[in-house]
């Protein structure tokens, strides 16, 4: 197994980030927990956003011990919830003087149906609709902040995922996987559009796959699909491998010039052919502005 695991070399870089402020949503456990963990022995300011209040202290206790930088906090964010969005965005708003990397790792994957708080159905509305508000609400601090970057942590899922925008929330049917690689894809075109409108502002954005990690999200697969990954877990990545893209995204200074582009492996990659849809982009970003009631142009 273990000769398996070592085909995940980790990236390595001296970066620094003092005077660096980072929020990660989900970031109480998998690789969320090993980010922030990266991040804090770099010496940033850490914001680690979760839903659960005891998990996320716990995680913030073991990323102090683990980093010695005590400049780490657990801020309550559920991102089932615009109204929790809300107050947390204006609790980062009010308290942050700056905040030079947004990392919107928390997600949920392949859960029997549910919807969210305003109405959304649970998978894209946790893993697209609450990351995208919490952007919105987030950007002026951001820009203020440049340079700054955004990171959307996807997944290779998307490349199965189609955008089916007559029935996004899955009213008319539900199927979790296939609700689950739509919310994927929609990270990245999520990202692209999301590139073309901060251009010249001197925030970029990046979406990724972390690879195929041993973390929470497998719970919820059934009965067969549980034995498949059992069988393939020898050919997966730990958390900490899983985790190494997302810092490249997050400190890589090859990287500043460059935006919207899709990463694998700490390496630039190619998206599907609808993951680089400009129409299909164009049109998330409008009925994802609609459905919320924001305007972001």
């Amino acid at each position: 197994m273990q000769k398996f695991r070592n085909l995940f070399r980790p990236w390595t870089s001296t970066a620094r980030l003092e005077d660096k402020t980072v929020v990660i949503t989900g970031a109480n456990t998998g690789i969320g927990k090993e980010t922030a963990l990266d991040l804090a022995k770099r010496g940033a300011r850490i914001i680690m956003a979760c839903r659960d209040a005891e998990r996320g202290e716990a995680a913030v206790k073991e990323v102090v011990d683990g980093s010695q930088n005590t400049n780490v906090v657990y801020m309550k964010l559920d991102l089932s919830d615009t109204k929790s969005i809300r107050e947390f965005a204006e609790a980062v708003n009010q308290g942050e003087s700056k905040l030079n990397i947004l990392i919107n790792n928390a997600g949920i994957m392949a859960i029997p149906y549910g919807k969210t708080a305003d109405g959304f159905e649970m998978q894209i509305g946790v893993n697209h609709f609450g990351h995208f508000l919490l952007s919105h609400l987030l950007i002026d601090l951001i820009k203020r902040s440049a340079p700054a970057r955004i990171i959307n942590v996807s997944s290779m899922a998307h490349a199965w995922g189609a955008m089916n925008f007559d029935d996004l929330n899955s009213e008319k049917s539900y199927e979790k996987k296939a609700a689950y690689q739509q919310s994927k894809l929609a990270n990245v075109l999520f990202t692209r559009s999301l590139a073309k409108k901060l251009e010249g502002t001197g925030v970029t954005a990046y979406s990724l796959h972390p690879g195929v990690v041993q973390t929470e999200l497998w719970r919820h697969l059934n009965g067969p699909q549980q034995t498949i990954m059992k069988i393939v877990s020898p050919f997966t990545k730990t958390c900490v491998q899983g985790a190494q893209t997302s810092i490249y995204c997050a400190v890589e200074p090859a990287l500043e010039d460059q935006s919207g582009g899709y990463y694998s492996d700490c390496a630039l990659a190619s998206s599907s052919a609808e993951g680089q849809s400009e129409e299909s982009a164009k049109r998330l970003w409008e009925m994802s502005c609609q459905l919320l009631s924001v305007s972001w142009d």
